[in-house]
């Protein structure tokens, strides 16, 4: 035993085993705070691995640096170096405990100081065990004082170094490549830094975040003023009267938007074995007083529902590649409908029930002006009430209806719903709609998840309606993007009920609803073609918010002249006449393959520059953050650093605001619900 201690011992009086006894350490201490200080979600065994191994390749070559110079120099860089990581480590183990998200260079470039995003004190934040993360830097540094570790002066060998260098980045590659098939498109299409962290490392991690800040920073600083007069110049060109029928029609009202997940259009008034899917959405989709779009298409991308999010706020189109929100959500100037609505008076609040950094929302959502968003920390969880990606809509509903009765009123209320995402699981206590019948396992389901947003839904309305809230609220009821992917094909064919589809046939699958009610708005099924950059314009006409001079793509779907062109982010369209596709048009009335006229080209040319100006000036604005350049008349730019989502405070503000403004369907009832939420959720019984 005495041999293998001094051996040991010999070992690590050598640079090369103080090296390694500095990464194993290094390693060790990091992996524990993963397991302890941050929740990842980890899941299945290719996570629990990668998540055990992801800190060794970025370790290897950060302390590898090290190895590069001479004699004591070696180890004070290896301590240094050590001290610097674990640094990083401390500040994100303070600032995900405030906001479930790890720090970003933009945030920290954004805010100057890190501690002005922080709503508490650092002393009423950090807890002993924080200090962990400086654990091994003590250790080595007793170990080399009190000289049970002794430096070697002997020079360590350059091409060993290099050597050290090409083992780090090889396993970085290995580790992308074993992350990236389990996860694809990691970074291409990031909508949470918990993914990039439990996949390749909180210092990978930080890489990324650099790179992505410097990329923004980059682009940023070549924008100037002068970029937007071609985006002024096309948006007033394309700027609709209002529809005098419609506008002002909700004034004053409240505004309640329901964020359908992946639900389709088809899926209203569809049967299966005989019974309806969503009988509820059916019934208020020919509501006579419900305006109902069949001709309403999805125009997300990459970003998928945080670009819905993206249009539905601002009338701006999600990116390329990526995500708007994750990439600039953060650090640019918008001019959002809860920012506008707020300085008409409206208090605003988002609600979902997943965690809040899922596609960087609370940061965006702070850029928008949102005064509330009610995020996981404030349902209550248990094993069952969760699927998938977070609340079960039935429960999410039932616990978000405390919070609505106590927004002061007019108020903005947008409800992300969850249950219907994919991979459309559900509990069998859960399931009492038959599934479609395919032979495609992930298809099949699909019905089944919808089937219970739709009872949800009805839950819903029918609180709203006993709460009092129904007549006073502007209704709004959007699909965010497809549920079923062009992969499945044959499936989707059997749906549509066709021997065989093609790609229009697929590009008209990508239709999603979009309905608006409120009491005395003359309602009917409206065939207008238009998208999610539409939804926006629509809301300010029909609340009277005066929209001419704002930066909006999009156009009011109720306007009697308006251009009934829709882009798909790849730069495809679909008009009234013409559906273009993979380089195929097609005439939209029939679907068949169009061998266009020189006039018929021509309008397909124009459609098409048109379509492509729209998506590019779009992407000029959010990429070059343009709207800072651009003052709306009497419009206040958002301040960052007002809004926190925490628990603690969102409920402060809230009993706040019932004695400012008292004007909450609770504040009117001296604090009484006006409604007992009912609902059939087998898990609350």
């Amino acid at each position: 035993m005495s041999g293998f201690l001094k051996g040991t011992s010999k070992k690590l009086n050598t640079t090369m085993g103080f090296f390694l006894l500095t990464v194993v350490l290094f390693c060790f201490k990091t992996y524990l705070i993963y397991k302890t200080k941050f929740s990842l979600g980890v899941k299945g065994d290719v996570q629990e691995f990668l998540l055990a191994v992801n800190i060794i390749p970025s370790a290897l070559l950060l302390l590898g640096i090290a190895l590069y110079f001479r004699g004591r120099l070696r180890y004070w860089l290896m301590l240094i170096i050590d001290f610097l990581q674990s640094c990083w480590l401390f500040a994100n183990i303070l600032y995900y405990r405030e906001f479930s998200d790890f720090l970003s260079f933009g945030v920290i470039k954004g805010s100057g100081d890190v501690s002005n995003n922080l709503g508490k004190s650092i002393s009423e934040i950090i807890k002993p065990t924080d200090f962990l993360a400086f654990a091994d830097v003590v250790l080595l540094i007793i170990l080399l004082a009190t000289k049970v570790i002794r430096m070697d002066p002997q020079p360590f060998k350059r091409r060993f170094a290099a050597t050290i260098t090409v083992l780090a980045f090889a396993l970085m590659g290995a580790e992308f490549g074993i992350a990236n098939r389990d996860r694809s498109g990691l970074l291409t299409r990031t909508f949470d830094n918990n993914y990039i962290v439990k996949y390749l490392g909180i210092n990978e991690y930080a890489a990324f975040s650099a790179y992505q800040t410097q990329k923004e920073s980059a682009t940023r600083a070549k924008a100037s003023a002068s970029d937007l007069n071609s985006v002024k110049r096309f948006v007033r060109q394309n700027k609709t009267a209002v529809n005098p029928t419609y506008y002002g029609r909700a004034k004053g009202r409240n505004v309640i938007i329901i964020h359908l997940e992946s639900f389709q259009q088809f899926l209203i008034n569809y049967k299966v074995n005989g019974r309806e899917v969503t009988p509820n959405l059916n019934r208020f989709y020919r509501n006579q007083n419900t305006v109902s779009f069949d001709n309403f298409f999805h125009q997300v991308g990459q970003g998928k529902t945080s670009d819905a999010e993206m249009m539905l706020e601002n009338s701006l189109f999600g990116l390329p590649q990526g995500s708007a929100m994750t990439t600039y959500g953060a650090q640019n100037t918008f001019q959002a409908a809860p920012a506008i609505l707020g300085q008409h008076g409206y208090t605003s609040a988002a609600f979902h029930g997943d965690v809040p950094s899922f596609w960087n929302r609370d940061n965006t959502y702070k850029s928008w002006g949102y005064n509330y968003f009610f995020s996981s920390s404030y349902y209550k969880t248990k094993p069952n009430y969760s699927v998938g990606y977070g609340l079960k809509d039935k429960i999410f509903f039932r616990d978000s209806a405390k919070y609505l009765q106590m927004l002061p009123q007019p108020f903005y209320a947008k409800l992300i719903t969850l249950t219907n995402h994919y991979p459309y699981e559900l509990d069998k206590a859960n399931v009492d709609f038959p599934a479609t019948k395919t032979g495609d396992k992930t298809v099949d389901p699909y019905v089944q998840t919808a089937h219970y947003l739709d009872e949800a839904f009805g839950e819903f309305l029918t609180y709203l309606k006993q709460a009092g809230l129904y007549k006073k609220s502007l209704l709004v009821l959007y699909g965010d993007h497809y549920g079923i992917s062009n992969n499945h094909r044959p499936a989707i064919a059997q749906l549509l009920h066709k021997d065989d589809i093609t790609n229009y046939d697929l590009a008209q699958f990508q239709k999603v609803p979009f309905m608006v009610h409120t009491p005395g708005l003359k309602g009917g099924i409206n065939h207008t073609y238009g998208g999610e950059i539409d939804v926006l314009p629509t809301l300010f006409d029909l609340l009277g918010i005066n929209n001419q001079k704002t930066i909006q793509f999009g156009q009011d779907l109720l306007a009697t002249h308006r251009r009934q062109i829709v882009a798909f982010r790849d730069g495809d369209f679909v008009t009234p006449q013409y559906t273009k596709s993979s380089g195929t048009v097609y005439n939209t009335k029939t679907g068949a393959v169009l061998d266009p006229t020189k006039k018929q080209q021509a309008q397909i040319d124009q459609d098409q520059n048109y379509v492509t100006t729209q998506l590019s000036l779009s992407d000029r604005v959010v990429q070059g953050d343009l709207l800072r350049f651009y003052q709306l008349k009497a419009f206040k730019t958002v301040d960052k650093k007002k809004y926190n989502y925490k628990y603690a405070t969102g409920m402060d503000q809230l009993k706040t605001a019932q004695k400012q403004k008292p004007t909450s369907v609770e504040a009117r009832h001296k604090g009484k619900p006006t409604a007992t939420y009912r609902t059939n959720a087998p898990e609350l019984k």
